[in-house]
């Protein structure tokens, strides 16, 4: 039997790769959800804040690929908490009712963005957030702990490095922590695949690049993931040939300036 996923924020950047290559793949019955629908894609409406529509499309659902995100600018206490963290809960609440196995959430690497570039940083370090943003991952991933440590729910956040939807990373700083589309792909599988005894899991997204703030290696072991890119590479042959490669190295890993 097929398994049935719900992906939220489906017409988005990485959503909308995510919801592409799943349709592609014979395993999955795939549910792609957005603010407003598009037919031709084969996208319905979904609103986060909405409880009874989250209940609805959460009926017989096996996991959920939570990508929807209302840009929050900064607002605090008007979006962030109001839009995006209250959001999440419902979500949770309604996955929860409807017995769905697994929430794959896509947090960020802002979660832990103001370690610095020279410390090597693992998922059960410390939060550090940089920003509203990241702060407002960290509520989402802790949420996903707490329903993990409750039985109800296994919980996996992704923390995404760069996304850029092309072909190769642009910037320095984007060679630490990029994530090329097909493995983007292939490490979304892997947390649906995974062990159902993997109850709650952080861990980084990013491809397998030489100069990675990260160190990932043990997720081949973990969850299957195997990353096919190098960030590295791809700039050192863009230099090459005169591709435009931004210098924009920092002091901290979410981009900030001392």
């Amino acid at each position: 039997m097929k398994r049935k996923l719900l992906i939220t924020g489906a017409a988005g950047t990485i959503g909308s790769v995510v919801f592409k290559g799943l349709q592609q793949d014979n395993r999955y019955d795939v549910v792609g959800a957005d603010i407003h629908a598009d037919e031709k894609l084969g996208i319905v409406q979904m609103d986060i804040g909405d409880e009874a529509r989250l209940a609805e499309l959460t009926q017989g659902i096996d996991t959920v690929i939570h990508f929807a995100w209302i840009k929050d600018d900064g607002d605090f206490l008007g979006k962030v908490l109001a839009g995006n963290v209250s959001g999440a809960y419902k979500l949770f609440e309604a996955a929860v009712q409807n017995g769905v196995r697994r929430m794959i959430f896509a947090s960020s690497n802002h979660a832990t963005g103001y370690y610095r570039t020279d410390e090597k940083v693992g998922p059960h370090d410390p939060y550090r957030p940089d920003s509203f943003y990241g702060l407002s991952k960290c509520y989402i991933e802790l949420l996903g702990r707490l329903y993990s440590d409750q039985g109800k729910i296994s919980s996996f956040n992704i923390r995404i490095g760069n996304f850029p939807g092309d072909d190769r990373p642009h910037s320095e700083r984007a060679g630490h922590i990029w994530i090329s589309e097909r493995d983007m792909l292939q490490l979304i599988v892997c947390c649906i695949e995974a062990d159902d005894g993997l109850k709650y899991l952080n861990l980084y997204g990013t491809s397998a690049n030489s100069d990675n703030y990260y160190n990932i290696d043990y997720l081949e072991e973990l969850i299957g993931y195997k990353p096919e890119d190098d960030a590295t590479k791809l700039l050192e042959l863009a230099k090459a040939t005169g591709r435009n490669v931004r210098q924009d190295e920092t002091i901290y890993q979410g981009g900030q300036q001392a």
